[in-house]
């Protein structure tokens, strides 16, 4: 199979620098992967008004991109028989058991409410069928997360300094009643930080050093964390005021992601390089196998992970609005091509922080970028974004 059209790769880069001159993002890098054939592109500078260019080792807050790693995590423990995808989480999220579910899953969160029907199983929270998260067609604010905030648990864009250590993380979740039965609807997010808590306690270690030890490590992941000590590496994140329309600092190299987290979350909390990612993608994209050929995790359970959960199609909520997208464990799953970047069996996710990734295994192919600037909305993705994905697939060299 044919790689990368050389003209067209540089077409690619083009377009991506030219999204720098009209500012709509500060910095980003990219990485194109067919493979062996691997490309890479940078443009810009980490912090707007500073020197220091954006380059292949710079790191950015990949944000939601965290989702399909923390999956990977739970999957590994679910090979080892120390969690089973069938079981509630009640042995080992004790707070979980015995919920009550809202009547109105739009209401208030002090409405009425009826016993669950069953537990909340692994299932349920790697798929994100757990009965909490960010309804994609209610409107906004939604009281879940007006509530998680109020208790300082979240409820919006990733801030690693605000929640709590886990143990008192979950329990203040628990205070609050699910939105939808378990196994009712997908409703996104807060399923990743509450599988971040499982996999510690089944593993009997913090969230952080499993992934390190049994993720990052065997990937040569050497850049991926919680938190970073290269802040000079590290660039600014910025997001657009929706009072002003202005833009403004998001988080600068030395704010939260500069210090470890008391609460590593597993739904947006790591820092990440292309490289990295691709490493990560690229195991994935050889059915769980290491470039040693030693494996990570067994084809079976990446054909699961990458399989869509939802019964994704007309009328049943999922990521994307136009039906085309399930959802497997931590990731986006096209079910129906919509455009040329966007055959069926391709699968990823973006993270809100500015960043997307996705694998395409018909193609073999893996795309990764990163930039310092937010998504100002759910969907569409920004033009970046968007142009990255076009210009990839225009590049392919057959």
């Amino acid at each position: 199979m044919s790689g990368f059209d050389r003209a067209r790769l540089q077409r690619l880069g083009d377009i991506m620098a030219a999204h720098l001159e009209r500012d709509d993002t500060g910095g980003l890098a990219w990485l194109a992967a067919r493979d062996n054939d691997i490309a890479f592109g940078a443009s810009g500078v980490l912090t707007r008004g500073e020197e220091a260019p954006v380059r292949r080792d710079s790191l950015f807050r990949i944000a939601s991109m965290t989702k399909p790693i923390v999956a990977v995590g739970a999957l590994i423990l679910v090979e080892q028989c120390r969690l089973r995808l069938e079981d509630p989480v009640d042995d080992m999220l004790p707070e979980l058991a015995d919920r009550r579910v809202l009547v109105d899953p739009r209401g208030p969160m002090d409405g009425e409410t009826v016993p669950a029907t069953r537990p909340i199983t692994v299932a349920d929270v790697l798929s994100f069928r757990l009965g909490w998260g960010l309804d994609f067609e209610a409107p906004w604010p939604q009281p879940l997360f007006e509530a998680m905030a109020e208790l300082g648990i979240g409820g919006g864009p990733p801030q690693p300094q605000v929640p709590p250590d886990p143990d008192e993380w979950i329990r203040r979740l628990a205070t609050l009643p699910l939105l939808y039965q378990p196994g009712e609807r997908w409703l996104y997010d807060t399923g990743s930080d509450v599988l971040g808590v499982l996999i510690a306690r089944a593993a009997g270690q913090p969230l952080d050093m499993f992934l390190q030890e049994r993720v990052f490590d065997p990937l040569g992941m050497v850049d991926t964390a919680f938190a970073t000590p290269h802040l000079d590496r590290l660039g600014t994140t910025y997001t657009i005021d929706p009072a002003s329309g202005e833009r403004m600092v998001y988080d600068p190299p030395g704010g939260q992601w500069s210090k470890p987290p008391a609460f590593p979350s597993g739904g947006g909390g790591l820092v990440s390089t292309v490289d990295d990612y691709h490493r990560f993608a690229r195991m994935l994209l050889a059915g769980g196998r290491l470039p040693d050929g030693s494996r990570l995790l067994s084809r079976p359970s990446v054909e699961a992970m990458t399989s869509d959960h939802i019964g994704a199609g007309p009328g049943v909520p999922g990521p994307s609005p136009d039906g085309s997208q399930g959802w497997g464990f931590g990731v986006a799953v096209q079910v129906r091509r919509t455009l040329p970047t966007s055959p069926v069996g391709s699968y990823g996710w973006a993270g809100g922080l500015g960043s997307s990734w996705a694998n395409d295994p018909g193609e073999r192919l893996v795309g990764v970028v990163l930039t310092t600037d937010m998504f100002t909305g759910a969907y569409p993705p920004p033009a970046v974004t968007r142009d990255f994905w076009t210009g990839l697939y225009a590049a392919l060299g057959d």
